[in-house]
């Protein structure tokens, strides 16, 4: 592996991970589809970096909003027991379901992604969540959720803070910049739970992890900050946009066909 492509693993996921944090989730979700379709990195050890991405985006990210107080710590705790039992269950199932189903899961993870920026579109861009008083409801409701959120994160390698937010937001009834930033702090936890075994198998590499790791701490840093102060609904729409063309691509190599090259 040359240095140039070590310089655009740094590069990828400097810039995934600022979208990521400019949108309160990790970069999981743009890379895996961006190193196995530009980069023909396998699927699953696309995903093992992944994992490390997504670590390093919690752990760089999560500053910025306990300063500010946004992150619920106590219910974060409680909600990642349900989460990191559904990410173990996943590990154990990702080494039994063929490349081309986990091509059409990540398709319609994609598009659901989509469908939850079009839906929050309208949101007041600088309200102060943490001025707001709120409590956690239909906690059974939500803990099954975060199970669910688990599972997918492990077979898919991101940090399901797509599903997190939405289920906080909908399920718990928690404001929505207090979900970003509580499912912020749990995505490295439910990562590390599935990064173990996918290092045991051998699907996480060091070459390829390392400057994905990188890229992805100073990228966080910069997302989260920026998310603080701003909230654009032309970039949540330009997001959209990409969700929606990557979704094609990988529902298109589900069923074995590759408009950019040849998966791996």
């Amino acid at each position: 592996m040359h240095g140039g492509f070590e310089l655009w693993l740094f590069a990828v996921a400097l810039g995934t991970s600022m979208l990521g944090g400019l949108l309160g989730m990790a970069s999981g979700i743009f890379i895996v589809p961006i190193l196995t379709m530009f980069g023909r990195i396998d699927l699953h050890t696309a995903i093992g970096a992944s994992l490390i991405s997504v670590i390093a985006c919690s752990c760089a990210g999560a500053a910025p909003f306990l300063k500010n107080g946004l992150t619920n710590i106590r219910l974060a705790i409680l909600l990642e027991t349900a989460t990191t039992l559904g990410a173990l269950c996943g590990v154990f199932l990702a080494g039994f379901i063929p490349t081309r189903y986990l091509f059409l899961i990540f398709a319609l993870v994609l598009l659901l992604s989509a469908q939850q920026m079009v839906a929050r579109r309208k949101e007041l861009p600088r309200a102060s969540d943490r001025d707001i008083g709120y409590s956690a409801e239909r906690m059974p409701l939500g803990m099954t959720l975060m199970y669910g959120a688990g599972l997918i994160s492990a077979l898919l390698g991101i940090g399901s803070g797509v599903l997190k937010i939405p289920a906080m937001d909908t399920a718990l009834r928690l404001p929505i910049k207090v979900s970003s930033a509580t499912s912020n702090f749990m995505i490295g936890v439910t990562a590390a739970a599935s990064a173990g075994a996918y290092f045991a198998r051998g699907d996480i590499l060091t070459p390829v992890a390392a400057p994905i790791a990188l890229g992805s701490v100073l990228g966080a840093v910069v997302g989260a900050r920026i998310l603080m102060k701003l909230h654009s609904d032309k970039l949540r729409m330009m997001f959209v946009c990409i969700l929606m063309i990557l979704s094609a691509q990988m529902m298109l190599a589900a069923f074995g066909i590759n408009l950019i090259g040849q998966t791996p």
